[in-house]
C-alpha cells in the first residue's frame, strides 16, 4: 500500500526574513536572508516539507529537478538522487563565496538532493508513523546541544530598512561579552563561538579572552573564516591554545591547515576545506583537520551526513555541524540527524537566535539549556504556518534581494572595502 503513494506536486516558495547586520570575513549580511520552502504533496493528501537556500541560482536548479521527481514514491530516495544528478545543470550568474560552501555551484546537485531528501523523509515518517530520526537508525540522544553563535555587528543596517534588532552594537570585547550574556540568558547555551576574520587578530583574541574571563570553563571557539594568513594563524596559536575548545578555519586550504596543525595543540575544525568526500580523503592524508563541521544542506542530505559521521569515526576525527541563516525546518532537520550520530562530540552551530521570524506552526523552536529536544511526532515534527509562509513570500517579492552578496553590502558602509582574503 505504501508503494502506491506517489508524489503528485512539488511547490517551491522563496521567502525572505529579517537578518541582522552581522559582520564576517566577506563583508556583512544583507538586511534580508533568502530561503526556499519546499512542499511535496502526495496522492493521499500528505505534505512533506523542507527548507533550503533561496537565492536565484538555487531556485533555478530546484526548478530543473522538480519535474523528474513528480511521480516517485516518497521512498524512492536512490532514484531521486540518480535523476537529480542527471538533470541539474550549471546556472549562470551565481555569486560564490569561499567562506560559504553552500554558495558553490559545484554543489548544486548535492544541495537539491538534500532539499528533496528532507521532504521525502518527512513524508516517510508520516506514512509509517515514526520521527525522521528513526528512519536514520534511531536516536542515540533525545536532545541535541547547540552553541551560542556570536557575531561582530553594527547596531542597524545601512539605509534603515526596518527597526534595529534588540542585540545592539557588538564591536568591543565588553559588547561581545554582553551579547553572550544575553544569548545564554535567552537560550541556555553551554558553549560559545565567535565569528572572526573581521578585525585585527589581536582584537578578536582580546574578545575571546574577555569571554574566557566572563564565562570561566565555558568551551570557546573562534572562526576567522580563513581570513588569517598561515603566519598570522601560527603566531596566534600559543595564546589561543590556552583559550579555545577548537580552532576553526583560521587559514586557507588543506595544505595551510596541515602546516598550522604542526604549530598548535588545539584540534583544527573546518566547514571550508573539507566540504566533499574527495576533500575529506585529501585532508586525512595531509592531517589538515581534527573536526569536520558538516552541513546537510550542501553535503547531500541527512543520510550523507551520517555517512560523513561514520567516515570521521573510522579516521578518528570529531564531527559537529555548521550553520547559516535558517528557520525552524532546517533546525529540526539538523536536530534529527544530529540525534542519530553517536560520535557527535561538539555542540552544533546555529544562527537561529539571530532570526526573529518563523514559518512553522506554533512559532519558534524552543531551546532547553542550549539544546533542542527531539519531537515524538511523525516526520520532522513540524508543520507550515501558511499565513507566515505567505507573509515571508511577500517580503521576498518586495525586498529586491535575489542572491546573497556580503561584499556589495559592505561597500555601502566602506566603499573601498576589497574583501581580499586572507586579509590579516
Amino acid at each position: 500500500m505504501r508503494r502506491d503513494i506517489r508524489i503528485t506536486d512539488i511547490r517551491i516558495t522563496p521567502i525572505a526574513f529579517r537578518d541582522g547586520p552581522l559582520l564576517n570575513a566577506a563583508g556583512i549580511h544583507e538586511p534580508w536572508a533568502l530561503r526556499a520552502i519546499l512542499e511535496f504533496e502526495t496522492s493521499d493528501g500528505r505534505i512533506g516539507i523542507s527548507e533550503t537556500y533561496g537565492d536565484a541560482p538555487m531556485l533555478a536548479v530546484l526548478a530543473q529537478a522538480r519535474p523528474v521527481i513528480v511521480g516517485l514514491s516518497p521512498f524512492d530516495l536512490n532514484v531521486m538522487e540518480e535523476r537529480v544528478r542527471a538533470t541539474v545543470r550549471p546556472v549562470a550568474g551565481a555569486v560564490e563565496f569561499t567562506l560559504a560552501p553552500g554558495s558553490h555551484s559545484a554543489k548544486n546537485a548535492a544541495k537539491v538532493i538534500s532539499a528533496f531528501e528532507v521532504a521525502m523523509l518527512d513524508l516517510q515518517g508520516q506514512i509509517v508513523g515514526a520521527p525522521v530520526v528513526d528512519l536514520l537508525g534511531g536516536a542515540v540522544r533525545d536532545r541535541v546541544p547547540y552553541s551560542a553563535y556570536l557575531f561582530f555587528k553594527y547596531a542597524e543596517h545601512h539605509g534603515k530598512p526596518y527597526a534595529p534588532d534588540a542585540w545592539g552594537e557588538g564591536l568591543s570585547p565588553a559588547q561581545i561579552v554582553e551579547q553572550a550574556r544575553r544569548m545564554i540568558g535567552l537560550y541556555g547555551f553551554r558553549s560559545i563561538k565567535l565569528k572572526g576574520g573581521v578585525f585585527e587578530p589581536a582584537h578578536e583574541i582580546a574578545c575571546i579572552r574577555a569571554l574566557s574571563e566572563a564565562f570561566p570553563g565555558m568551551p570557546l571557539r573562534l572562526d576567522p573564516n580563513a581570513n588569517w594568513s598561515l603566519q598570522t594563524s601560527i603566531a596566534a596559536a600559543p595564546e589561543l591554545d590556552e583559550l579555545l575548545e577548537y580552532y576553526e578555519d583560521p587559514t586557507p586550504g588543506l595544505e595551510g591547515m596541515a602546516e598550522l596543525a604542526r604549530h598548535t595543540r588545539l584540534p583544527l575544525a573546518t566547514n571550508m576545506v573539507v566540504t566533499t568526500f574527495d576533500e575529506f580523503r585529501r585532508g586525512v592524508a595531509l592531517g589538515s583537520v581534527k573536526v569536520v563541521l558538516s552541513d546537510h544542506h550542501y553535503w547531500g542530505g541527512l543520510r550523507a551526513t551520517r555517512e560523513l559521521a561514520r567516515m570521521c569515526e573510522v579516521w578518528g576525527l570529531g564531527i559537529s555541524m555548521h550553520s547559516n541563516s535558517h528557520l525552524g525546518i532546517s533546525l529540526m532537520a539538523m536536530t534529527h540527524v544530529a540525534a542519530s550520530v553517536s560520535n557527535l562530540g561538539y555542540a552544533c552551530d546555529t544562527h537561529y537566535p539571530w532570526q526573529e521570524e518563523e514559518v512553522i506552526a506554533g512559532g519558534r523552536v524552543a531551546f532547553d539549556e542550549g539544546a533542542v529536544r527531539l519531537p515524538a511526532s511523525p516526520g520532522l515534527g513540524v508543520q507550515l504556518d501558511r499565513e507566515a509562509l505567505a507573509r515571508l513570500h511577500e517580503q521576498y517579492l518586495a525586498c529586491g534581494v535575489r542572491q546573497r552578496d556580503d561584499l556589495a553590502q559592505m561597500r555601502k558602509y566602506q566603499p573601498d572595502f576589497a574583501g581580499t582574503s586572507p586579509r590579516f
